[in-house]
C-alpha cells in the first residue's frame, strides 16, 4: 500500500508540473583550460638564402620552421597549378568527376601557349591523362581544359580557386588564371603556396604518383591519327632528393624561378617553397637546403589515441542519460633537436555533464598535451552519437523507471 501511495503521489506531481519546469535549462559545466601556449620553431640564423622569399613548414602541424619574407606578394608562375590540382582532386573525391571521364579540349584551352602538350581543339583525353600532363609537363592547355570540364568555364574555375584560397587562410593571394601565366593582379606568397601545398599533399598523397614521375608519354588521338607525345618533369629534385614527394615548379621571365618542394622522411612531411630565385639551379639547391635543415633538426610526435578508453559523460534533459565520446583526429607536435617525445604527456578532461540536444559535432571534453609542464596543444572529444532532447513523455517514462529501480 505504501509503495502504491508513493507511486500515485509521484504521478500526480508529474502530471501537474508545468511544462516549463520539465524543460528547465541546466547549465553545462566544464573545467577551465588555459589557452594553448604556442611553441614556435626557430630558424637557424646562420642559414642564408639567395632567394628573396622562402618558407619551410611541417605538414601535419603547419608549424613554420624557417621563413624569409614569407608574406611578400610575388608572381607564382606555374606553381599556381597546385591550386588547380587541389580542386581537381577534390572534385574526384566528391564524385563529381572520375579518372576515366573524357575531357573535350576547347579552342580556348588549346590556345593557351606557354608550357603545353599541344592538345588540339576538340581532342579528347581522360582526366587521368590530363592530371599527368599538368603534374609532369605543367601543361597550360590541359589545366584550362580541366578547369572548363569541372566548372563550365575558366572564369568560374578561377573564382573557385580564389574562394578555396580564402578557406585555407591564403590572405595574400589572388588568382587571375589557373595556369600561372603572367597577368596583372595574379599574385601569391611563399607562405600561401605552402598552405595550399600542405592541403594537397596531406589530403591527397596520391598526387605524388603523378608529380614524381620523371618521364612518361601519352597518345594524341585526333582526326590526323594517333601520335605519341613525350612528357618530362621539370622538378630535378625527384631524381636526386631522398624522400621527395613533389610538388610543382614554375618560371616566367617576370616571376623568375619558383618551386614548391615536398618530401617525407620518418613519417614527417616537409614543404619548402622558393620564390623568385635568380636561376633554376638556385631554386633546387636552396629548396634542398631547407628540407635538409628540417629533417636534420626536427621530428614529429604523433598520437593516434589507440591507448585511450573514454568514460561516458552524463547527459541532462536527453532521451539518454549518458553519451560516449570520439576523438577528433590525431595529435601532432613538432619536436626540435634535443627535445624528447618521452617528455610529452596527455590528460583526458571530460565535462561533468552536457545538456541535450547533442550532435556528433558537439564537444564533450579535450585531450590536453603538455611538454614537461607547458601546454602544447589539445584535441577535441566530440559526442559519438546524436542525443535528442527528452520530451514530456520521455521524462515521464524515465521518472517511472527511476521510481521502480529505487523501490525495487
Amino acid at each position: 500500500m505504501k509503495k502504491t501511495a508513493i507511486f500515485l503521489l509521484l504521478l500526480t506531481i508529474i502530471l501537474s508540473a508545468p511544462n516549463s519546469l520539465l524543460s528547465a535549462q541546466i547549465n553545462t559545466t566544464r573545467p577551465g583550460i588555459n589557452d594553448v601556449i604556442p611553441v614556435t620553431a626557430l630558424a637557424d640564423a646562420k642559414m642564408e638564402l639567395v632567394t628573396p622569399s622562402a618558407v619551410l613548414i611541417e605538414g601535419s602541424t603547419g608549424t613554420i620552421i624557417f621563413e624569409k619574407n614569407k608574406d611578400e606578394r610575388l608572381r607564382p608562375a606555374s606553381v599556381t597549378k597546385i591550386m588547380t590540382l587541389l580542386l581537381i582532386f577534390e572534385a574526384l573525391e566528391e564524385g563529381k568527376i572520375n579518372l576515366m571521364d573524357d575531357v573535350s579540349v576547347t579552342e580556348h584551352a588549346a590556345s593557351m601557349g606557354g608550357s603545353q602538350v599541344y592538345l588540339e581543339p576538340y581532342e579528347v583525353q581522360n582526366v587521368d591523362t590530363m592530371i599527368k600532363c599538368i603534374s609532369i609537363a605543367s601543361a597550360n592547355d590541359a589545366s584550362v581544359a580541366m578547369a572548363e570540364h569541372i566548372a563550365g568555364s575558366h572564369e568560374e574555375f578561377v573564382a573557385r580557386m580564389n574562394e578555396r584560397a580564402k578557406e585555407l587562410g591564403m590572405n595574400n593571394t589572388n588568382f587571375v588564371n589557373c595556369t600561372g601565366l603572367d597577368a596583372d593582379n595574379h599574385y601569391t606568397t611563399a607562405y600561401d603556396i605552402a598552405l595550399m601545398s600542405r592541403e594537397l599533399i596531406t589530403r591527397f598523397p596520391q598526387v605524388s604518383n603523378y608529380c614524381t614521375v620523371w618521364m612518361d608519354t601519352f597518345v594524341h588521338t585526333t582526326k590526323k591519327g594517333r601520335t605519341e607525345f613525350g612528357l618530362t618533369n621539370t622538378n630535378k629534385l625527384i631524381k636526386s632528393y631522398k624522400g621527395i614527394t613533389g610538388l610543382k615548379t614554375g618560371s616566367t621571365s617576370i616571376a623568375k624561378y619558383c618551386l614548391s618542394a615536398t618530401a617525407r622522411r620518418n613519417n614527417m612531411d616537409l614543404i619548402a617553397v622558393i620564390m623568385a630565385a635568380p636561376d633554376t639551379k638556385t631554386r633546387f639547391m636552396e629548396a634542398a637546403k631547407l628540407l635538409n635543415y628540417g629533417f636534420a633538426n626536427y621530428s614529429v610526435y604523433v598520437d593516434d589515441h589507440k591507448d585511450i578508453t573514454l568514460e561516458p559523460v552524463r547527459v541532462t534533459k536527453g532521451i539518454s542519460d549518458y553519451v560516449y565520446g570520439k576523438i577528433k583526429g590525431e595529435f601532432s607536435y613538432l619536436c626540435s633537436k634535443g627535445m624528447s617525445a618521452d617528455n610529452i604527456r596527455k590528460e583526458i578532461v571530460l565535462y561533468d555533464k552536457v545538456t541535450a540536444p547533442l550532435t556528433t559535432e558537439d564537444k564533450i571534453g579535450d585531450i590536453v598535451y603538455y611538454y614537461n609542464n607547458e601546454k602544447i596543444g589539445s584535441v577535441d572529444i566530440l559526442a559519438k552519437d546524436n542525443i535528442e532532447k527528452a520530451g514530456y513523455k520521455d521524462n515521464f517514462i524515465k521518472s517511472i523507471r527511476k521510481f521502480f529501480l529505487t523501490y525495487k
